[in-house]
């Protein structure tokens, strides 16, 4: 049910984002956006699982389509650079905000009503949506944008696909698993195809020369790296609130929350400290920071952390997603003409899925292979049955599940040993993440340029010259 929306969602904005640009980025966000209240309805009244992986499979088409348009239709309305820096700082911020108070209502709506509520309360806000995009959101698209490039999009959504599937695969099954590598040879040739074919292309979907501006590629990786860190390490914060301390889902997320306005105020700081000190500097500070975060966080984790302790770590990220996530989605909506908003769009949003999709399944592949060494002790013990053990080295919360009913000696030495198992894993799967984001500094400082001159102020200046 999770990866359905995922899957489809990653391997569909490249394309969507083109046709955006060709078709009309406001035309799209409200398709988009009727489908995906469309889609939330079909899920709530689902009376299937494969009913329900269908229609999440469905929002995932509509939320490829809402959210390149939603940048996009950002950078044709804000022209102004000061403007548009600020524009895209809140709307980077909108996720952190969304991240934060999400888990909360939807934890709180499950535990009062049923599960399908989740998806009921898409609708109205759907409906707000669409009449403010028809309202208040002017139309804009490329006048010259060249005819679809169907190779291309079959070549991108084909690679994607199996690219996100195999990253999904290995947090699930580990490095082992053949799907894993099959599916991430599939992934290789068939983007390295889709290269070979923007390369000669007459019409490109996502033309390469775009790789040349440093602004644009160094922001790439740089957000790619840095959200491989911080989506892996936000689900194993949660994995680890409730697996380890014992929270509830609810409570878990609350934890998280002191994150959201500390990401919100550090986002609209970093529009002045980019001004003053330009993008390279204040990503780099960012993603540094981050780093030390996630370290800090390697060293006190325990069976039982101070919470105050981790508030620190929490606030130190925060600082830093907010000093490198604006900055990096302004160098690259900078660095592209405003008729190609829409691909620009496109590349922010795919590197952040492409790079916390990975970020969940390499962390989670280090922390359950250290996990299942961990529990190998208990193997043999006695009272632990062979069916038993395979609970307890699939995850620490079928190992916590499976002892419901045995005695309350093993029950407390299979809780322990499982726990510290998890957190061992823990341990190093965040030292893994600092070290990603210090590399993401070094990649930063080396591709990024010391101050970015913005390339899209003449094609700004053609167009309306050849609208006269």
């Amino acid at each position: 049910m999770l990866d359905a929306y995922t899957l489809v969602f990653a391997s569909l904005l490249i394309t969507t984002g083109t046709l955006g640009d060709r078709y009309g980025r406001k035309r799209l966000f409200i398709i988009g956006l009727g489908l995906f209240g469309l889609s939330s309805l079909g899920a709530a009244l689902s009376v299937s699982i494969n009913m329900l992986i269908g229609f999440r499979a469905l929002l995932g088409i509509g939320g490829a389509m809402i959210m390149p348009s939603t940048l996009s239709i950002l950078i044709d309305v804000f022209r102004d650079g000061k403007e548009r820096a600020k524009a895209i700082a809140i709307w980077t911020s909108i996720f952190s905000i969304g991240a934060g108070i999400g888990p909360i209502i939807g934890g709180l709506l499950i535990n009062s009503f049923h599960w399908s509520s989740v998806f009921f309360l898409n609708v109205p806000i759907v409906a707000v949506g669409i009449l403010g995009g028809i309202v208040l959101v002017p139309e804009s698209k490329d006048p010259r944008a060249p005819k679809p490039d169907f190779p291309g999009v079959s070549l991108s959504v084909i690679g994607l696909v199996a690219l996100v599937y195999s990253m999904i695969s290995l947090g699930e099954k580990g490095w082992s698993s053949p799907v894993v590598w099959i599916t991430l040879g599939i992934a290789i040739v068939f983007l390295s195809a889709f290269g070979w074919w923007e390369n000669h292309s007459p019409n490109p979907m996502l033309p390469l020369e775009f790789f040349k501006n440093r602004a644009f590629s160094g922001a790439n990786v740089a957000l790619t790296i840095s959200s491989f860190g911080m989506m892996g390490s936000m689900y194993l914060f949660s994995q680890y609130f409730q697996s380890v301390e014992g929270y509830s889902p609810l409570i878990s997320a609350l934890c998280m929350l002191p994150l959201t306005p500390v990401v919100f105020l550090s986002t609209m700081l970093s529009v002045r400290v980019n001004r003053k000190m330009g993008t390279r500097f204040t990503m780099s500070l960012g993603l540094v920071l981050t780093g030390i975060a996630l370290f800090l966080f390697s060293r006190i984790v325990a069976l039982h952390t101070n919470y105050g302790l981790v508030l620190v770590s929490l606030f130190i990220n925060g600082v830093g997603i907010g000093f490198t996530m604006s900055p990096a989605t302004t160098s690259i909506m900078n660095s592209l003409p405003p008729n190609r908003a829409g691909i620009g769009s496109a590349m922010n949003d795919t590197t952040r899925q492409l790079g916390g999709a990975l970020g969940i399944a390499m962390l989670g592949a280090v922390l359950n292979s250290i996990y299942r060494s961990g529990v190998g002790s208990l193997e043999g013990v006695k009272g632990i049955s062979s069916g038993l053990f395979q609970h307890i080295i699939s995850s620490v919360q079928s190992a916590q599940a499976a002892t419901i009913g045995a005695s309350p000696e093993l029950s407390s030495l299979v809780s322990t040993v499982s726990r510290q198992a998890f957190v061992n894993g823990m341990k190093e799967s965040f030292l893994l993440a600092s070290l990603a984001m210090v590399l993401a500094a070094i990649a930063a400082i080396m591709i990024l340029p010391a101050r970015q001159v913005r390339t899209n102020k003449l094609p700004e200046a053609s167009e309306d010259i050849e609208a006269l």
